[in-house]
């Protein structure tokens, strides 16, 4: 098991995840430069913590962020056919209730379960 680096709490970490929910959820509104900036952090920290709660969290969320990425350039390459608008639709209702069902766990301190 990784050895936590000098200096880090269970606070802290428990602050560095709950940055990085922030900026997932408010990617919609910053052209998604923010969801970038979190799933950054979430790759950089999911190896730093010896806490499977703060791990199961970042992970969470790199699985969000990359499985909604993929979605999104399917969409747009369907846009043409209209269907592309439907994607966009699901995607964004799939993406916030993952943002929204992973922070409600991390608020009641649960581990996420995929």
């Amino acid at each position: 098991m990784n050895q936590p680096p000098i200096g880090s709490s269970p606070e802290a970490e428990r602050n560095t995840l709950l940055i990085a929910y922030v900026l997932h959820i408010i990617a919609p509104f910053t052209f998604w430069t923010a969801a970038i900036a979190g799933v950054i952090i979430d790759h950089i920290k999911i190896n730093e913590t010896s806490s499977e709660f703060i791990r199961s969290h970042h992970r969470w969320l790199i699985h969000t962020f990359w499985w909604g990425l993929l979605w999104l350039v399917i969409a747009s390459v369907l846009v043409w056919f209209l269907v592309g608008f439907v994607i966009y639709a699901v995607v964004a209702i799939w993406w916030l209730y993952r943002v929204v069902r992973g922070g409600l766990s991390f608020m009641e301190n649960r581990p996420i379960v995929m």
